[in-house]
């Protein structure tokens, strides 16, 4: 029989001894859940009558959105064999890899894999990533990922980050020219027949440039799906009129596009655009690993838009293994150090870093404030999905997923609908 017990019944949990983010400030108050959403305590005390029904001491510790990863590849589990390279993603499973690029029989358990691990770097949701593939590959995996709430076994799913085919040749990156594709005489129904479905896709990444990219802008749009703009040739005029098509997001900036000029920036050049429709803003990701984007960059684009920023790991499978060859998608890519190559190449395939470790070196290498890093990496990937009413923000009403931190930003929990669902063996 169903349960009679109203919400007022359910057990409220109150997290005391905290700074809590909210309002673009760590403010020194306590955070109040309930059925796994932020509760308003004024609300509480004086309308319901209610206390706590359990008290968790934080230490001291900042309590921020959970981070969203907009832009994740995959990952490999091996044996971390040197402590020192903290960036790599470390986890004792004997070298099993996960890339959500390879047609397998099994994409959700290795998609569960990731999610479980990715609460150890206080990632609460994410989008999985795929670059251009070929058609046969989309219509396999496809269907197999599909939007999930998070908890104890792992990240939630928002919804799939489709990097490509339709993206240049010029700046192909680490994508596979003999996949890519255009949207030849059929516009939007060419990119149907490629992906086979659209079911469960948050982001598509192409080049504006490409002829009737206009049309699959809108149609993409219209379905709820941000289209970013990435992989590109575009000039600055092409651009802005993707983004009046309703584009609303840059993939890794600087990365895979035409470098900032000062007659034509490009889509550089959108961060400051005088031609962005009212009440709208561009977003960008940025790959803050301190091999993908140099500081200075960082700091240029941080001040010249900085409430556009979103940070992303583009995190490959080759995480967590030493120099060597290993797989993304299509293409073999070759470990050396910290990069991430592909295979007889010099350019970057993807990075080997954390977003935990991205938030600390974005805050390090711009100088900005605490509540701007965090940001980064939680309200402005919720904004950029449209989801920012109950995720990547402590206001009430809001999913109680967050993590805590100390004052480096090192992880110390991770909490998902209210509950830990990770903290180290031996908390400090």
């Amino acid at each position: 029989m169903p349960s009679n017990k109203s919400v007022s019944d359910a057990p409220i949990t109150q997290f005391i001894n905290c700074s809590i983010l909210r309002d673009h400030e760590l403010q020194r108050e306590d955070l109040w859940v309930r059925q796994g959403k932020i509760l308003n305590p004024e609300k509480l005390f004086f309308d319901e009558k209610a206390s706590a029904d359990v008290q968790v001491d934080c230490k001291g510790r900042i309590i921020a959105p959970g981070f969203i990863d907009t832009q994740i590849n995959g990952e490999k589990y091996g044996i971390l064999k040197n402590s020192e390279y903290l960036p790599f993603f470390f986890f004792f499973l004997g070298g099993f890899g996960v890339d959500f690029s390879q047609a397998t029989d099994d994409t959700d358990g290795g998609i569960s894999l990731v999610a479980r691990h990715l609460l150890s770097h206080g990632v609460t949701s994410f989008c999985p990533t795929l670059v251009t593939s070929p058609s046969s590959v989309y219509h396999k995996v496809l269907p197999q990922i599909s939007a999930r709430d998070g908890g104890p076994e792992g990240a939630g799913v928002l919804g799939i980050h489709l990097e490509g085919p339709y993206i240049s040749r010029e700046k192909k990156g680490a994508h596979p020219e003999h996949c890519l594709r255009s949207f030849s005489d059929k516009g939007f129904s060419e990119l149907l027949s490629t992906y086979g479905t659209l079911e469960g896709v948050r982001i598509v990444t192409l080049a504006p440039e490409m002829e009737r990219s206009a049309e699959v802008i809108r149609e993409l749009v219209q379905r709820g799906i941000c289209v970013s703009l990435g992989h590109s040739v575009a000039n600055l005029s092409q651009a802005e009129e993707a983004v009046h098509h309703g584009a609303s997001f840059i993939t890794h900036l600087f990365n895979a596009m035409l470098p900032f000029h000062h007659r034509d920036p490009g889509i550089v050049g959108l961060l400051t655009s005088d031609r962005i429709p009212a009440g709208r803003t561009v977003y960008y990701g940025m790959i803050a690993d301190g091999i993908h984007t140099n500081p200075a960059a960082l700091r240029i684009a941080h001040r010249a838009h900085p409430k556009g920023l979103v940070l992303v790991t583009d995190a490959i499978t080759a995480m967590g293994l030493g120099p060597g060859k290993h797989t993304l998608g299509q293409q073999e890519i070759l470990i050396h150090g910290l990069n991430a190559y592909v295979a007889g190449t010099n350019t970057l395939a993807g990075s080997i870093a954390t977003l935990d470790m991205c938030v600390r070196h974005f805050r390090e290498a711009t100088g900005c404030t605490i509540e701007e890093a965090l940001e980064a990496a939680s309200l402005h990937p919720a904004q950029t999905l449209g989801l920012q009413q109950r995720k990547g923000t402590l206001n009430c009403g809001a999913d109680a997923d967050f993590v805590l931190l100390d004052d480096n930003l090192t992880v110390k929990a991770t909490c998902i609908a209210g509950e830990v669902v990770w903290e180290p063996s031996a908390v400090s």
